[in-house]
């Protein structure tokens, strides 16, 4: 008998995955919206009562309403590393498995970062908007040298690692702050870990690259900004929470700090989604004030808004696919590498 399994978040860039892999053992049905207490309304008691695997991305709320309203649930499966979306002790209440993908963002991920530093210290948008408007005012795009530059990396995991090695290359200094130094990375690269107000202070980029944890959440707010030199620039391609936007607004706009590229921001499903706008503003009144400030902000020359796409490459997203179903099956069999509760 098939497996029951529901795919929410589901991209056009998905597609092609589940055109060319046979999967004969499961049964599944894609929805395009992200999965939360809204949208549980709209699924069939059967759907609700068949469904044995759910596979959902950051954008969805996996809730305690959402997982007690499935009574066979056997697997929650997220496209993603960060698992903060699934209310693990529910999942745990009910003995289902939560399984996740990591491995897959390094690279990509690194790469985009150095492609956003390069878009605003070139001032690469601003000078494509300009020869595109109608009505030029003569204008000069004079950019900044990164190999003068010195980049301050929070974080060094693989991602943040990975960032430090473009880095090097571009011959910009790296400076580091982790919790849990890697003395390897001081011992073969040019790498110098320092405090964090260190960094702060020294850095002509500052890119975040921590998973978000809730305790982090606004590590980057006023009193950091104040200590980064008026010339930096922040580059965020982690978790929108980790910075606050209404400081980081301030920030550049007032001249505390020269700009930012942010690839995330804490209400993504709000400010990115391609819904209903009333509808998203009545179930999601928390993230009004900050959809506010960031259409304001993305008008800024020194302002680079992405939403949430540093990792998403063809080479990605079928990695992340590929071990969804892995793990999924491996779950089935009893297995549990990939469990993460």
């Amino acid at each position: 008998m098939a497996i029951k399994l529901l795919v929410f978040d589901f991209r056009e860039s998905e597609r092609d995955f589940f055109r060319s892999h046979e999967l004969e053992n499961f049964e599944i049905t894609f929805f395009p919206e992200s999965l939360n207490n809204e949208t549980l309304k709209n699924l069939s008691s059967d759907l609700l009562e068949q469904t044995a695997v759910i596979s959902v991305f950051v954008d969805s709320e996996v809730t305690e309403e959402v997982i007690n309203s499935f009574k066979n649930l056997r697997i929650i499966s997220t496209r993603s590393t960060g698992v903060e979306h699934i209310n693990k002790k529910a999942a745990d209440a009910k003995n289902i498995a939560v399984v996740n993908v990591e491995g897959y963002g390094a690279r990509p991920v690194a790469q985009y970062t150095i492609g956003l530093i390069l878009a605003l210290v070139r001032q690469i948008i601003p000078a494509s908007e300009y020869l595109k408007s109608e009505n030029r005012i003569c204008q000069s795009f004079v950019g900044r040298d990164i190999s003068k530059f010195t980049i301050g990396i929070v974080g060094t995991g693989s991602i943040g690692f990975a960032v430090a090695k473009h880095a090097l290359a571009f011959g910009m200094k790296v400076l580091a702050y982790d919790i849990a130094e890697r003395k390897e990375l001081t011992e073969k690269y040019e790498i110098q870990y320092v405090d964090f107000n260190t960094l702060l202070r020294n850095a002509d980029i500052v890119s975040i690259h921590i998973p978000y944890t809730g305790e982090n959440k606004d590590m980057f707010g006023f009193e950091q900004f104040s200590i980064m030199k008026n010339t930096a620039y922040l580059i965020n391609t982690s978790r929108g929470e980790i910075v606050n936007i209404k400081d980081l607004y301030n920030a550049v706009t007032k001249g505390a700090i020269k700009g930012a590229a942010l690839d995330v921001v804490t209400c993504e499903y709000f400010n990115f989604k391609c819904s209903n706008l009333s509808h998203t503003l009545y179930n999601n009144f928390n993230c009004v004030e900050e959809a506010k400030i960031l259409r304001e902000f993305v008008k800024h020359p020194d302002v680079i808004i992405t939403p949430h796409i540093a990792y998403e490459t063809q080479d990605a997203i079928d990695y992340i696919l590929e071990v969804t179903f892995i793990a999924i099956s491996d779950i089935i069999k009893g297995g549990n590498s990939y469990r993460v509760n």
